[in-house]
């Protein structure tokens, strides 16, 4: 007897429906094809103890099972519930009745448990999207596949419960979740706060300008100046994530395996990854690529601590995500495209020391081993950095005082308001939402300055001696400035304070 169960592939951040045949005829024998990888080969062990340990039984007999589409890799344990299902129908132990009215993933343990998948929501919108009435999970992952409009959702935590189910009708519990007030209610919930950072006004300023342009950002200052903690409140100031964000966000986490307990990312991601990370980790790859630290930045922030100390291998795959704001990954049969649009925030200390001409330091360098130090970072990689800010430590009189500074709210307050003004300015622009993405055109056009502005820049390159890539950003950052004054024309004040914020570009910086 011939029966089709319905399971689904991941492919990317994509789901593929993968049908699932099985035919039990005369003979013996056990035969999985359709390019399956290990470990769906070594189901059949699972689903043997599965069922016998559940009242069922293995046909003695020949079977024969099929993934469809044959020419497509299917990989993971996930498949075992349907084709453990695929089983007790095509041998007739329960009614096939409604099966292909569902899709149905799960890995089985011995006793007959679900265990929980990776990458249930765009498994739960492909379900939706092919027509499917519901979908059969985990119990784990229900959560995270019920935020899916239009489906029903039922977790799962054995195989006798999706067995009565199809056989007898013994209803399964279905998960709903209110999406909207889900996301509301956890949307603002932070625990980190700008108030808790004293004094450096000047940084707070900074990453301000940073949220609301979007603007990657590097710090450079010695050791305990701070630098961490103000990177760690970056997503506090951030514009909250709308739902699509959200839901984009979530895809990405859930191909991984790293969806929240209630199933949806409500806050921008923070990732800090290790500087000993190789190249694949960091953009994803892999013989079946999954996503990399920057694709699970994705909306949010992205935070590398001493920056010096990655690899340059490492630093310069970052090149090409910065300025196409997606990864592409390309393998000898597909080729899988990734979205990784972050803030990047990076972080070093100016010297091997730490510590940059300080006559107080027990231990410093030489201008040639800050220079040798500095050289680990390419200027290719500089030019992507909108934001080069000098952070130095603060006094005891600033580190005892009990005062508190601005909350972070209120910051975000005015970096949503010049959001606003950049999504306005935009608006006819394809896939160009705030001033850190403007390309060449888009600076002529939107950030143009006065005789005097445009005199004052001169003066400072050549005073300065900063370099010509200096020129675009610093245009982008007086726009970002502007915007947060509210103004529609760049002033030379926005301009002069753009100026700053370029410390890595001016000649002689390394002493």
């Amino acid at each position: 007897m011939l029966t089709k169960v319905y399971g689904s592939a991941v492919f990317g951040i994509e789901a593929i429906t993968v049908v699932v045949e099985v035919n039990i005829d005369k003979g013996i024998g056990y035969h999985l094809v359709g390019l399956p990888d290990n470990a769906i080969k070594e189901s059949n062990y699972r689903i043997a103890a599965a069922l016998l340990n559940n009242g069922f039984k293995i046909p003695g007999k020949k079977i024969t099972i099929n993934m469809a589409p044959a020419g497509l890799r299917k990989e993971g344990s996930a498949y075992d519930l349907s084709i453990a299902i695929g089983i007790l129908a095509a041998s007739g132990q329960i009614q096939p009745g409604n099966l292909d009215q569902y899709l149905i993933m799960g890995e089985l343990s011995l006793d007959g448990g679900v265990q929980p998948i990776k990458g249930a929501l765009p498994i739960a919108i492909k379900a939706r999207d092919e027509g499917f009435k519901g979908l059969i999970l985990p119990r784990e992952n229900a959560l995270e596949a019920a935020i899916v409009k239009g489906l029903e959702v039922y977790g799962v935590d054995s195989l006798g419960k999706v067995a009565s189910f199809f056989d007898t009708g013994l209803p399964l519990e279905q998960t709903h979740v209110d999406i909207d007030s889900l996301f509301r209610e956890n949307q603002c919930k932070n625990e980190l706060d700008f108030a808790d950072v004293k004094g450096q006004e000047g940084i707070k300023r900074c990453m301000e300008i940073a949220a609301a342009g979007g603007h990657n950002i590097i710090m450079i200052g010695p050791p305990g100046a701070g630098k961490t903690m103000l990177a760690k409140r970056l997503p506090t100031i951030l514009p909250p994530m709308t739902l699509n964000e959200a839901l984009e966000t979530t895809k990405i986490h859930s191909v991984v395996g790293k969806v929240s307990d209630i199933g949806l990312l409500h806050q921008r991601p923070f990732r800090s990854p290790h500087h000993t990370i190789s190249d694949v980790a960091l953009v994803g790859g892999g013989s079946y690529p999954q996503p990399g630290e920057i694709s699970l930045s994705h909306n949010g922030v992205l935070f590398l601590d001493e920056l010096p100390q990655f690899k340059r291998s490492v630093l310069e795959v970052l090149r090409q995500p910065l300025e196409d704001r997606e990864v592409t990954i390309s393998r000898a049969k597909f080729t899988l495209t990734y979205p990784c649009s972050f803030i990047l925030v990076a972080s070093m200390n100016p010297s091997p020391s730490g510590y940059f001409h300080d006559p107080d330091a027990a231990v410093n360098c030489s201008p040639a081993e800050i220079q040798r130090y500095m050289g680990r970072i390419s200027g290719p990689l500089l030019d992507r950095i909108d934001i080069h800010i000098e952070v130095t430590p603060l006094p005891f009189e600033q580190l005892s005082q009990k005062t508190k500074g601005e909350e972070s709210r209120e910051i975000r307050k005015r970096v949503i308001a010049a959001r606003k003004i950049q999504m306005a300015r935009f608006e006819g622009e394809e896939r160009l939402y705030y001033n850190a993405q403007m390309g060449t055109k888009q600076i002529r056009e939107y950030c143009s300055i006065g005789k005097v502005a445009l005199e004052m820049l001169k003066e400072a390159m050549s005073r300065l001696r900063l370099s010509a890539r200096a020129y675009d950003r610093i245009l982008k950052v007086s726009r970002t400035i502007a915007d947060l004054s509210g103004e529609a024309q760049i002033a030379p004040e926005h301009v002069m304070e753009a100026i700053q914020y370029r410390s890595l570009d001016r000649e002689g910086w390394l002493g």
